[in-house]
């Protein structure tokens, strides 16, 4: 429940982020939160060298959704002191870049992980 409610609050601030609501990098942040609190608490028990690296791959998108809702915040304004210029180039709205990028890796790894532990459960039930 908590991982889906996280998915939900996720969409939502990113997408209220788009249209300047002032709340919505904390929706996005409480979101992301539960969201990858609930995916570092899954584990994997198995010898599947591919499935092991799936799984790192999704931790680095959790990372990655944890760093937007970070540069969320930080595009709130120049709280880091930087000139504008710096602060325009290297920071305002690159969260959409991060969110992008989790989003991509989530997408892949969570597919891939699927097809094989489906492979993985067929040909252990061959094998009986």
């Amino acid at each position: 429940m908590i991982f889906l409610l996280g998915a939900l609050l996720m969409v939502v601030g990113a997408g209220a982020s788009v249209l300047a609501w002032k709340p919505a990098p904390y929706v996005f942040a409480i979101g992301a939160l539960g969201f990858t609190s609930m995916q570092f608490l899954q584990r994997y028990e198995g010898s599947n060298f591919v499935i092991r690296r799936l799984r790192r791959m999704m931790l680095l998108s959790d990372f990655l959704f944890l760093l937007s809702a970070l540069l969320m915040f930080a595009s709130m304004g120049n709280v880091f002191g930087l000139s504008h210029i710096d602060y325009i180039t290297y920071i305002y709205n690159k969260w959409v870049l991060t969110l992008l990028i989790a989003a991509v890796l989530q997408l892949y790894s969570t597919h891939r992980i699927d097809h094989e532990l489906a492979k993985e459960a067929d040909s252990s039930s061959k094998k009986l």
